[in-house]
């Protein structure tokens, strides 16, 4: 068994169920009925976790390669781009899922709702800037 393409491999299991984690804790927040206070603040547990498992698996990438090639993987362009943008989500995403265990038991609902949204989004913009960071690296 090669290590490398384990050591990436595993990795990606951690990615991939973040990115699933991610996206369907928010999609389970609001739908198909929205959860009760109580459920959304474990959910929200959750997605924070599953933002910093995005996080830190992105990093895994980085020292696989680093570890192995001497330098970060190779990529730019298109695939640069994309990768700033996950980075971004997953900061956002990470902050407001945090700001929103620390602050919205004060809140109404609309904004709670909308918040939910908002990191649902980060989610999705994320997945879909994922799959360009893939085919053009």
């Amino acid at each position: 068994m090669d290590l490398q393409n384990l050591l990436y491999a595993s990795v990606q299991v951690v990615h991939n169920f973040g990115a699933a984690a991610v996206v369907g804790g928010t999609v389970f927040a609001l739908w198909p009925r929205r959860q009760g206070e109580e459920v959304r603040r474990a959910l929200a547990w959750l997605v924070l976790v599953a933002w910093s498992a995005q996080a830190a698996s992105g990093l895994g990438f980085g020292l696989v390669s680093q570890y192995y090639y001497g330098r970060p993987p190779d990529i730019h362009g298109v695939a640069v781009v994309a990768l700033g943008i996950k980075v971004v989500c997953a900061v956002l995403g990470f902050l407001l899922a945090a700001w929103y265990l620390a602050s919205a038991a004060k809140w109404p609902e609309g904004r709670r709702l909308a918040l939910w949204r908002g990191i649902g989004a980060l989610g999705v913009i994320a997945l879909t800037a994922a799959a360009f960071l893939r085919w053009f690296s």
